[in-house]
């Protein structure tokens, strides 16, 4: 099977097309032939080597044979299940994923547990940019803000991948929604529910006096330090993006004080696929697709998202 395959760290250039073997499914496992998948922040940064956080999980010289393939999400069929796999058939229509997923290739095995039915109302381009984004959008909100109907809620970086997902999550959820981008991308997150919108080459949203319960930095690009006075008594600071700084505001914070700062990588499963699912189908969200590439030109793709200005996601046809 053809696959993206990358050994090295360094530029777009270092990812090459090759012929690899065809995986086969463990017991536990289902083969799925990929028909989408996309570039994630996670996916470049690997690639580039350039964060020590990230060379912890990937390998401090050299990638490990295990993300030797990248691609964190993916939508597909079902090729094949394993012997104790009871959810899934050949022929089903999936989505999933979750690092390393190896997801830049023809094919790939996942666990039964990584894997949900695509929403009926999706196309494959449209469901393989859901898993990894909207479910770090869902854990963040849900499991780490406990948002609530009702609150103020502000999203850093609401025009790309995973802050699309997060205002129209905080809409649902009933949140009163802030959404901060540049002056390119206003129409854009007004068009999927925000209720506010802020142009960040305008105005400075930690200046102006607004508060906020939740603000979630989907992008990494304002710190707690910047953001703390913006935040309401015991208000929860997320950011999608680790640093130095950010882990020991982790710490500090979760001993003294009301607000609270918090990165996490957020492992889902089925359910929080399932419980998307379900909110795609009722007409609730949306993907915003940016741009597709051919898995033959993955190289470009990663070289335009890491520029950081993509709106939505950056979609591979395989």
């Amino acid at each position: 099977m053809k696959a993206i395959v990358y050994t090295k760290y360094g530029p777009p250039e270092v990812l090459e097309l090759k012929d690899v073997e065809k995986p086969a499914p463990k017991d536990n496992e289902v083969l799925i032939k990929v028909h989408a998948t996309t570039v994630t922040p996670m996916d470049w940064r690997f690639r580039n080597g350039k964060t020590l956080i990230a060379r912890f999980m990937t390998g401090l010289l050299k990638p490990k044979p295990s993300y030797h393939i990248l691609g964190v999400e993916l939508s597909g069929n079902v090729e094949a299940a394993g012997k104790d796999i009871k959810l899934f058939k050949p022929g089903d229509q999936v989505y999933g994923g979750g690092p390393p997923t190896g997801a830049h290739a023809e094919y790939v095995c996942m666990p039964e547990e990584k894997v949900s039915i695509m929403p009926n109302n999706m196309t494959y381009e449209e469901a393989a940019a859901v898993p990894f984004a909207a479910c770090i959008a869902l854990l963040f909100l849900r499991e780490y803000g406990h948002i609530q109907s009702g609150q103020r809620v502000l999203i850093n970086g609401a025009s790309g991948g995973v802050g699309t997902f997060a205002v129209q999550l905080a809409k649902y959820f009933g949140a009163e929604v802030t959404g901060v981008c540049s002056t390119a991308n206003l129409e854009l997150v007004r068009s999927i529910g925000a209720d506010r919108i802020i142009d960040y080459t305008k105005e400075d949203f930690t200046k102006n006096g607004q508060t906020y319960y939740i603000i979630f930095d989907a992008v990494g690009k304002r710190s707690f330090s910047q953001c703390k006075n913006s935040l309401n008594q015991k208000g929860i600071y997320l950011s999608t993006v680790a640093t130095i700084p950010l882990l020991l505001q982790m710490l500090w914070t979760s001993k003294i004080g009301d607000k609270k700062a918090i990165f996490t990588m957020p492992p889902y499963t089925v359910k929080e696929l399932d419980f998307l699912r379900g909110v795609i189908e009722a007409g609730k969200m949306k993907t915003v697709i940016d741009r597709t590439y051919p898995l033959s030109e993955i190289a470009e793709a990663h070289r335009y998202a890491e520029r950081g200005h993509a709106k939505g996601k950056v979609v591979i046809t395989v």
